[in-house]
């Protein structure tokens, strides 16, 4: 049987060499709902404008990004909501100027002349970046309700377990875990590559944050039911049991979630890419959380090895450190 137990520590240094870039990107401001954040905002979350577009015939979310590309809005977010209707968001459109048309009736004009736009049914409105900030606040509201949740609910299912509140507060530490892994990563994909976020990107930390204590709860599972049959052996051998017991399923479920999200990528259309990207990173280091963090953290719990674990990272980070040092001196010459 593989070791997994027995490797715990470099999962956390792992993660953490993972983890620090995108908490020091989130770090560096980037105007978040006129704040500070490390996190690119778009549209839905600052002022802007929204068109409901019919058209006389079918056109694609793909040919209305095209024109809206062509008119210079390239942040323009289109969004199917019936056969031949659509969304556009867009920042704030400008008024005419000396009798010269607005952004808004040059944007209909052009609709209409490549795209068959039907100019009586076109409606416009503007987007408050409050709506959004409150959007913002309910998400982390409810993702701390849910942890409550899930903690006081784990605690219960786990009675039978000894010290059963640690099962919670492990699936809590994956949970934050996961989270934080995302919105690191988005900082970092916006900063580098413009890669904005929106209100479908809530929806998808939110589906990150269901995943991962799903995937987490099987795995202690299956923890608590080799603890029951097996009272005498310590609790790093049950979990490495355990583990090899439902690596396979994990991986399995991950894969056939992760091909769906991959077909749904190709032939989707814009408006649902971003949430798609969040989900499918939130799949894999759900994964990875269930296995090689939560479980471990119970074991390392157990062990009292969390001032160790402490202590661990600090050395590997000064020996990281000091490698970099030697190849920048190495470079230098």
């Amino acid at each position: 049987m593989i070791d997994v137990v027995g490797k715990r520590f470099w999962y956390f240094l792992f993660s953490a060499l993972i983890i620090l870039p995108g908490i020091i990107s989130m770090a560096i401001p980037s105007g978040w709902l006129s704040g500070d954040s490390g996190l690119t905002p778009g549209i839905d979350f600052s002022s802007g404008s929204v068109l409901s577009v019919t058209f006389n015939s079918l056109v694609t979310e793909d040919q209305i990004k095209e024109r809206m590309d062509q008119l210079g809005h390239e942040e323009a977010l289109i969004q199917k909501v019936g056969r031949e209707d659509f969304l556009i968001r867009t920042t704030l459109l400008e008024q005419g100027v000396d009798g010269a048309p607005s952004e808004r009736e040059i944007i209909e004009r052009d609709l209409e002349k490549f795209l068959t736009l039907d100019r009586s049914r076109v409606e416009f409105a503007s987007v408050s970046p409050i709506i959004a900030s409150e959007t913002v606040t309910n998400a982390i509201y409810a993702v701390l309700a849910a942890s409550v949740f899930i903690l006081l609910y784990v605690w219960y299912a786990f009675r039978r377990v000894p010290k059963s509140y640690r099962y919670g507060v492990s699936a809590i530490l994956a949970l934050v875990h996961d989270v934080v892994f995302v919105l690191g990563v988005f900082s970092i994909l916006g900063k580098v590559l413009g890669i904005e976020v929106n209100s479908m990107f809530i929806v998808g930390v939110l589906i990150v944050a269901g995943y991962s204590v799903n995937d987490t709860i099987v795995v202690f599972d299956r923890i608590r039911e080799n603890v029951i049959r097996h009272p005498d052996r310590p609790l790093e051998s049950i979990v490495n049991l355990s583990i090899m017991d439902t690596i396979g399923r994990s991986l399995n479920t991950s894969f056939t979630t992760l091909f769906v999200l991959l077909a749904m990528l190709l032939i989707g259309g814009p408006s649902i890419r971003g949430l798609l990207l969040v989900v499918a990173i939130g799949v894999v280091v759900g994964t990875y959380s269930s296995v090689f963090i939560a479980s471990q953290f119970l074991v390392i719990w157990d062990r009292g090895e969390v001032r160790k674990l402490l202590k661990f990272g600090r050395g590997a980070s000064s020996t990281a450190a000091s490698g970099l040092l030697s190849l920048f001196g190495l470079l230098g010459r």
